[in-house]
């Protein structure tokens, strides 16, 4: 191939690659339409979904969060006010408790008489302890510590609330054609050592929605159901010992407008940062090449 040849073949491929990563980035997104848009959202006392409930605010929608701590959910409903939500509010509850889900729902519909957006990104108590334990590097195999009673209570706050809370709002979000939203991992498309309870939640969040979504359309319903997949995020809580484990973490801030853009543009799946998207295929295109690297390789801190 001659040099001019090499030149224009380069300036083709230089071309192709700018035009296909300018539509893969063109979702559509229209920040218009989320003004004024009913939003319910859940564990908003930090991280993602404090987040989150910051820039509905700022696209000027109508929010009600909700988690835990109250004292810290009134914070934030006072900072959305501030940004620009036409609306704000809190229900301070248990998402593990059936009684507390049935409350913030009737309170939202009580509230907004109407739901646009159903977005699902709690993690509960026992969430916490598996995060201690990853940041001090005793987790362990289900084989050497088969914790039933705690993945029963894992299982409660990461998947069935999440199922019991869209069978609540489902009503409300047909007659609004509006969008559900669950925020996901990339061990709910991957497996991976020491995680065994971890994926159990995330993988049924996969099969449940994504069966969900499959369901509406079957009956015709406008409801969009979006599965956000999500890799290493940097949150507050990042000790030294995660430092060189989170390095490269995407940030908080960017991950909350992501998931916003995948509910509103009714994305089926949203993959974030990029590398979720082939470690969610791989597992499915060469479960052996998975299997080889899950025994070989050590993605958890070390004790």
């Amino acid at each position: 191939m001659t040099m001019s040849r090499l030149l224009w073949f380069s300036l083709f491929m230089l071309l192709g690659a700018v035009a296909v990563g300018t539509y893969w980035n063109y979702d559509g997104f229209d920040p218009e339409s989320l003004r004024g848009a009913t939003v319910f959202i859940t564990g908003c006392s930090t991280g993602i979904g404090e987040e989150m409930a910051y820039q509905y605010a700022r696209l000027g929608a109508k929010i009600l969060i909700t988690a835990r701590r109250e004292n810290r959910l009134k914070e934030v409903v006072a900072k959305a006010k501030s940004l620009g939500a036409q609306e704000a509010d809190y229900v301070a509850g248990d998402m593990g408790k059936a009684e507390d889900c049935e409350r913030t729902i009737q309170t939202a519909k009580e509230k907004f008489g109407r739901l646009d957006y159903l977005v699902l990104n709690h993690m509960g108590s026992s969430f916490k302890s598996l995060q201690q334990k990853f940041i001090e590097g005793t987790l362990t195999s289900w084989d050497q510590d088969p914790d039933v009673e705690y993945l029963v209570d894992f299982l409660n706050i990461n998947l069935v609330s999440y199922v019991r809370l869209a069978s609540l709002a489902l009503p409300l979000l047909k007659a609004s054609k509006g969008h559900l939203v669950a925020v996901s991992s990339a061990f709910g498309k991957m497996y991976w050592p020491n995680l065994s309870f971890y994926s159990c939640a995330k993988f049924g969040l996969d099969g449940f929605f994504s069966s969900l979504r499959v369901e509406l359309m079957k009956a015709q319903q406008d409801v969009s159901v979006t599965l956000v997949v999500l890799g290493k995020i940097g949150t507050p809580k990042i000790s030294e010992k995660l430092q060189v484990v989170l390095e490269g973490a995407a940030l908080k801030g960017e991950t909350a407008l992501v998931i916003i853009r995948g509910g509103a543009t009714r994305a089926r799946e949203v993959y974030y940062p990029f590398y979720t998207w082939p470690m969610a295929k791989l597992s499915g295109l060469m479960p052996q090449f998975v299997d080889y690297l899950a025994v070989r390789v050590n993605l958890l801190p070390e004790g």
